[in-house]
């Protein structure tokens, strides 16, 4: 299993804007399909946004227009700007990579957004 860390969790005013960060342990990135999910209190985890090797990317509808899901293969990190922030936003955000054959998750980075 690749070692995911998240960072740029937070709280944020309605409207506001936050950027999280998942640095992966390996250089699997190239290669991977990489996704962004998020968890509320009582619900279960939800995709966010995901992207293949190819870089196509595919967003949950809610989101659309608002978050971008990217990545460095350089720096080995991936990052999911959201703009627009909403209280519906508020949740637990984990990343994720499929790469070589593993299926990765990190520990989750807290974001909460009030209204």
């Amino acid at each position: 299993q690749v070692h995911l860390v998240e960072s740029g969790g937070g709280l944020v005013q309605a409207g506001g804007s936050l950027t999280l960060f998942c640095a992966a342990s390996e250089n699997i990135f190239r290669t991977a399909f990489i996704g962004w999910y998020r968890q509320a209190p009582g619900k279960e985890r939800d995709l966010v946004a995901t992207m293949t090797s190819g870089g196509t990317t595919n967003y949950a509808d809610d989101v659309k227009g608002r978050f971008t899901i990217s990545r460095d293969n350089a720096k080995n990190m991936m990052s999911l700007q959201m703009n627009s922030l909403k209280a519906e936003d508020t949740a637990i955000y984990y990343c994720n990579t499929v790469a070589l054959g593993r299926v990765s998750w990190g520990q989750g980075t807290q974001v909460t957004v009030s209204s």
